[in-house]
């Protein structure tokens, strides 16, 4: 921290005007000494004024030389401070998963890359070629490109850096294909198919549309019989319970009267049943852990599906899929539609969950052709009619 030199300046025009002097080293790293006009003679009646003057401009120029003064950083020396500060068990702001998620990106991905790379010798075209060789999907590129960005911004926030080039950088999110949904002949035997404990579970996650972690982390004070709906308050990743997804996915879901009666059965049949109980509780565990949903899918799911000729490629989420596009095909209204799958925008309830079904594309297009066909029978008519009133 340097105090700087209050100087008493002469003019050959108007009054005396007081300088401030500091030094700073300049863009060849040589030191240079810079200065700025603070006030005249008159306004400033003397030094003890002028030093009243600069308090806040000294503070701001000793607060910028600290930051020039630090030895620029690389991109792993920023992972790890954003690691430490964000991705800790203390922050409860982003969940167990993101955290597990942006954790893994950093570790095979981005900082194997680009980790010995100073951040200012990054560049957005150079990231965007690195993208585009990546051989995973576009939603996986894209993500790879928000978290860098993200990194970027946490630099930013905590005055490493000062500018965030991946904003430059293009990278579609856009999927290869559409996601596999089912038919609803496939679901009912796929259900049929199953034991009855993972039998609950499929028709409560088609029925609902709650995701694996959602699933799995209900307990059966959750179940609100008289209510007929379902409060969702957590979710439960890797055997970690932590917060829901976003602020919509905490709305309590409806319980269909076919689900409630498979699920009072279930109560009956396990012999964790009090409020505090998973409702999936695993045995194995002694009921102090739910079911391990990949290792349902894994053990039950995959050989029911394989067994009834169902070669589709199906997770837990598949469940989720099917239910908005099923809805869709209802008719239901596209406010319901996002209420119902606890999104916070209805575009992503369009964009990414729906699918028109077949016959409702065949549905659609005769609607059109039969308006296109009778607009042309119509003007038809009116020039037959024409033709003959002219003879």
């Amino acid at each position: 921290m340097q105090n700087g030199t209050i100087l008493r300046q002469a003019r050959k025009r108007g009054s005396a005007v007081w300088c401030y002097r500091w030094r700073e080293n300049g863009p060849d790293g040589r030191e240079k000494h810079r200065r700025m006009v603070i006030g005249t003679v008159k306004d400033l009646r003397n030094k003890t004024a002028v030093r009243q003057a600069i308090v806040g401009l000294k503070a701001e120029i000793n607060a910028r030389l600290a930051r020039l003064a630090t030895a620029p950083i690389t991109l792993r020396d920023l992972a790890e401070h954003y690691r430490q500060r964000e991705l800790s068990k203390a922050n409860v702001r982003i969940t167990y998963s993101s955290k597990k998620a942006y954790a893994g990106y950093l570790k095979k991905w981005i900082v194997p890359r680009w980790g010995s790379y100073l951040l200012a010798s990054i560049k957005a075209v150079e990231v965007e070629q690195w993208l585009s060789q990546v051989e995973r999907s576009p939603s996986t590129r894209a993500k790879l490109r928000n978290i860098m960005s993200v990194l970027f911004n946490h630099a930013r926030r905590h005055d490493l850096f000062q500018a965030n080039p991946i904003q430059f950088v293009r990278q579609s999110a856009k999927r290869r294909k559409a996601p596999d949904v089912l038919t609803p002949a496939e679901v009912q035997a796929l259900l049929h198919a199953l034991p009855p404990r993972v039998h609950v579970m499929v028709l409560l996650a088609v029925s609902t549309g709650l995701r694996q972690s959602e699933l799995f982390g209900l307990k059966w004070k959750d179940i609100d019989f008289a209510g007929a709906q379902i409060s969702v308050t957590r979710s439960i990743v890797q055997q970690v319970v932590g917060i829901c997804k976003t602020e919509a996915s905490q709305k309590p879901v409806p319980m269909h009267p076919h689900l409630a009666r498979a699920l009072r059965q279930e109560a009956a049949r396990t012999c964790y049943r009090r409020p505090e109980d998973w409702v999936f509780a695993s045995p194995r565990s002694g009921g102090r852990r739910p079911y391990w949903g990949q290792q349902v899918m894994n053990r039950h799911l995959r050989p029911a599906l394989k067994s009834i000729g169902i070669s589709k490629r199906v997770g837990w989420h598949t469940f989720r899929h099917t239910y908005s596009t099923l809805l869709r095909a209802t008719g239901a209204e596209l406010k319901a539609m996002q209420e119902l799958l606890r999104h916070a925008s209805i575009r992503v309830t369009l964009d990414h969950y729906t699918q028109a079904v077949t016959s409702a594309k065949r549905a659609a297009q005769s609607a059109v052709v039969g308006i296109l066909l009778h607009k042309r029978r119509q003007k038809a008519e009116t020039a037959q009619k024409r033709t003959n009133t002219n003879k």
